[in-house]
C-alpha cells in the first residue's frame, strides 16, 4: 500500500525547476507585481497632465501655451503600452502549463486595451495642430476639439472593460490555483468586475466609472506589493497541498 502511495504522490507531485517557468528564484514574479505599480503610476501621472490641460474651460485657446504638458501626459500614456504589455507577455509562461486558455485571453484582452488606449492618445494629440486654427474658426474648432476629447473617453472606456474582462480570467485562475492569498484574488475578481460594470456604464452615459474603478485600481496596488514581497506560491507549495488534500482517498484506494 505504501509503495501504491508513493506512486501516486510521484504522479501529483512536479518539481518547480522543471515546471514552474518562475522557477526557484522566482524570476517573473517581481517584474510581474514591478509593472502593475509602474502601470498605475506612467499612465495615472499621464493622464492627470493631459486633464490638467483638457479640463481647462476653453482650453483650446490656451492649448498652444500648454502643449509641452499635454505632449509629456500624452508620452506617458503611450510607455503604459509598453507596460501593459508586459504584464501580458509575463504572465503566459507563468500560467500556460496550467492554464493557456487563461493566457491567451488576458494577453489578448491587454493587447486590445493598449491599441484602443493609444487610438484614444492620438485622438488628444490632434488637438495640438487643431488649436492653430482657434484664431480662424472658432466654433468649428472648439466642436472638432470637443468631438476628440469624447473619442478619446470613449477609447478609454472601451479599453478598460477590455482590460476588466480579461483579468477576470487572470485572477479567477490566481484564486483556482492558488498562487496568492485567496482573499487576495478574490478582491481582484470583484474589483475587476465592478470596473467592468463602471465602464459600461461609463460607454452609456452613466458616470460612476471612476467610483468604480477604486477597487480594482487598490487591487493592482496590493497585488503588485504582495508580488514584489512574497511572490507566487510555487508550484511545489501548490502540488504539497493537493498531495496533502488527495494522500487519504488514495491511500483508502490502494489498501482496497
Amino acid at each position: 500500500m505504501t509503495a501504491k502511495v508513493q506512486d501516486y504522490e510521484s504522479t501529483v507531485y512536479v518539481d518547480p525547476s522543471k515546471d514552474d517557468p518562475q522557477g526557484p528564484g522566482k524570476r517573473y514574479t517581481r517584474l510581474f507585481g514591478a509593472l502593475f505599480l509602474a502601470g498605475f503610476l506612467v499612465y495615472g501621472i499621464g493622464f492627470g497632465l493631459v486633464s490638467s490641460v483638457i479640463g481647462a474651460p476653453d482650453f483650446l485657446s490656451t492649448l498652444a501655451g500648454n502643449s509641452t504638458v499635454l505632449l509629456v501626459g500624452a508620452f506617458l500614456m503611450l510607455l503604459n503600452t509598453v507596460v501593459d504589455i508586459g504584464k501580458g507577455v509575463l504572465f503566459f509562461p507563468i500560467a500556460e502549463r496550467r492554464g493557456k486558455r487563461t493566457a491567451l485571453v488576458y494577453l489578448a484582452a491587454i493587447t486590445v486595451q493598449v491599441v484602443l488606449l493609444d487610438l484614444g492618445v492620438l485622438f488628444l494629440l490632434m488637438l495640438v495642430p487643431l488649436s492653430e486654427f482657434v484664431a480662424g474658426a472658432t466654433a468649428s474648432s472648439a466642436g472638432l476639439a470637443s468631438l476628440l476629447t469624447q473619442a478619446n473617453t470613449l477609447a478609454f472606456q472601451l479599453g478598460q472593460g477590455t482590460l476588466a474582462f480579461g483579468a477576470l480570467f487572470m485572477t479567477w485562475f490566481l484564486f483556482q490555483n492558488r498562487m496568492v492569498p485567496r482573499t487576495l484574488a478574490l478582491w481582484g475578481v470583484a474589483g475587476y468586475a465592478i470596473h467592468l460594470v463602471g465602464a459600461i456604464a461609463e460607454i452609456f452615459g452613466i458616470h460612476v466609472g471612476l467610483l468604480m474603478s477604486l477597487p480594482g485600481g487598490l487591487f493592482e496596488v496590493a497585488f503588485g506589493i504582495w508580488l514584489i514581497a512574497k511572490g507566487f506560491a510555487s508550484v511545489s507549495e501548490f502540488g504539497r497541498r493537493l498531495i496533502d488534500r488527495s494522500l487519504p482517498a488514495a491511500a483508502i484506494a490502494a489498501a482496497r
